[in-house]
């Protein structure tokens, strides 16, 4: 399998005000738009080629990736004038999928799991769908017995649910046609049908981690801020480009390139983003600094 669905289309509403200035998926983490983390991860598995899909600030996409292409994988954006959901989305990129498996991958999670074990399974097994799911998790929706999923929130009547979705499956290019043309629709109907018909399979990705970054709270916590710090070894807390005058005090706080924190200010437990500027004396803690207003004043757990 070499292609991929990165899905970057939603509002992003659990995340505004962050949102109203990027797309979710172009949210910082750990310095970089979170899409460039889901695209490092995709690209180790073997992927080469990718499809996004885009609604909400669509422009930023070719901002950020002005010539459509990231450490060697080919980008294919698919605007959306109109949210078509995870379903439409699937279906609107028919022409990008062709013949082929891809694998779908949402663009506000976090993770590490095996996606190269997952789609060799996908393709070994010969079933039309494979949902990596994970055993433990705070939405365990789908029921899964003997490698196959047979129930989604108990719809089928089957069995109540037993496992975590993560967000990432394979779909065989048959799955299109369980999705009508044109409609705003989710892939959870398609699931159904497949489920049915024994052709719903699982893979179990409990090793490493995965976070959903939906909300304010697991944006923090990814951090480390009230949770256990998630390392990205590549990249420090306090970024090279920033500036960061020598009396200034920097506890537990991810400081985004080219931010400039002046004289006397103290950031406790907070996240600025690129460019962000926090003024002399500030005193900010728990907060999330996504925009280039210079910050006066004394601010806790406030989204400036």
């Amino acid at each position: 399998m070499k292609k991929a669905f990165l899905l970057g289309a939603g509002l992003g509403t659990r995340l505004r005000p962050m949102t109203e200035t990027a797309p979710k998926p172009l949210v910082p983490v750990f310095h970089r738009p979170m899409a460039m983390l889901a695209l490092d991860h995709l690209a180790s598995a073997g992927i080469e080629e990718v499809a996004i899909n885009t609604h909400h600030l669509h422009e930023e996409w070719l901002k950020t990736f002005p010539d459509e292409t990231y450490q060697g994988l080919k980008l294919h954006f698919f605007h959306e004038e109109v949210l078509l959901e995870t379903g439409g989305g699937i279906k609107n990129i028919a022409s990008f999928i062709g013949d082929d498996s891809i694998l779908v991958y949402n663009g506000d999670i976090l993770t590490n799991i095996k996606i190269a074990d997952l789609m060799a399974q996908h393709l070994a097994s010969k079933k039309q769908a494979t949902l990596a799911v994970r055993s433990e998790g705070p939405a365990q929706h789908l029921a899964v017995q003997d490698g196959l999923v047979t129930d989604i929130h108990h719809k089928l009547g089957v069995a109540e649910g037993t496992h975590q979705f993560t967000g990432i499956y394979c779909i065989a290019a048959s799955v299109l046609s369980l999705i009508p043309p044109a409609e705003k629709v989710s892939i959870i109907p398609a699931f159904l049908e497949l489920a049915k018909n024994g052709e719903l399979g699982s893979y179990l990705a409990d090793e490493g981690h995965w976070l959903d970054l939906g909300t304010r709270e697991a944006y923090l916590e990814t951090h480390g801020i009230g949770a256990p710090l998630i390392a990205h070894p590549n990249d420090p807390q306090i970024h090279p480009s920033a500036q960061v005058h020598p009396s200034a005090v920097v506890s537990n706080s991810w400081i985004g390139p080219n931010s400039v924190i002046a004289a006397g200010a103290k950031i406790n437990h907070s996240i600025l983003w690129p460019g962000a500027v926090v003024n002399q004396n500030a005193v900010i803690s728990k907060c999330i600094v996504h925009t280039n207003a210079p910050v006066e004043g004394n601010f806790e757990g406030q989204d400036l």
